[in-house]
């Protein structure tokens, strides 16, 4: 039996993700902050990802799952902040850039040392450029592929068998974008669940969702950075 730990899984696509994860038969062990929200599972724990004891809660949880074939990252957080209020600035990167490197590579330590297995995170279209609207969110989400690029690449030289997924949602209808602001095209977090389970079982390098935002974010690499800086987003 295939058996996987969610962090980040309190709501959005981290809870969808491991109720799909459970329906096709794997164990799930989920952690986040509000562990109250996770009872559903037979496996959880209240894991904040910027704690520095979080990497010893993981393997704690991995341990009463009885293994881990998985880790799937989806913990984070972003915000528009035309105006660069310096809390938001410096929150988003401690979240996305710190905690994430802290979990991710206690993951991959977990794996090296036992046979191999498979990371997949939640990064984000917003990572293809810099988005003027929000600066520390775009910029911590190449942070977080260009980091599993690096890894996959170590992995590969230390002939590790650990397998990368970086998965790149559009705009999805969760409590990350509920702010008041205008998003365009944004997506219903269950079927981009459903498009994330595919990819990892397929063991996809990289997934961009959906099929519109794979066609903008194409558009985006070919337009020229003289002409980028000037674009009112």
């Amino acid at each position: 039996m295939k058996r996987a730990i969610v962090v980040g899984a309190s709501s959005g696509i981290g809870m969808e993700v491991a109720r799909l994860l459970r329906e096709n038969g794997w164990t799930v062990g989920v952690a986040a902050r509000r562990i109250e929200m996770l009872s559903e599972f037979d496996f959880n724990a209240k894991i904040d990802v910027n704690d520095d004891d979080s990497e010893s809660k993981l393997l704690d949880l991995i341990d009463s799952v009885g293994g881990m074939d998985l880790y799937f990252h989806c913990s984070g957080i972003g915000h528009q902040n035309r105006q660069l209020e310096e809390e938001i600035e410096v929150q988003t990167v401690k979240t996305n850039c710190l905690g994430f490197t802290r979990m991710v590579g206690a993951a991959y330590r977990y794996f090296s040392s036992h046979g191999g297995g498979h990371i997949a995170v939640i990064s984000s279209i917003a990572g293809t450029k810099g988005l003027g609207p929000a600066p520390s969110y775009s910029a911590s989400k190449s942070f977080q592929g260009i980091y599993i690029q690096a890894l996959e690449q170590l992995s590969n030289r230390n002939h590790l068998n650990i397998h990368f997924t970086d998965i790149r949602p559009g705009f999805v209808a969760t409590a990350l974008i509920d702010d008041g602001q205008s998003y365009p095209l944004v997506l219903d977090k269950h079927s981009v669940a459903e498009d994330i389970v595919r990819s990892v079982i397929k063991q996809r390098h990289r997934r961009v969702i959906d099929w519109r935002w794979r066609v903008i974010t194409r558009l985006w690499r070919l337009v020229p950075n003289i002409i980028w800086r000037h674009l009112p987003l």
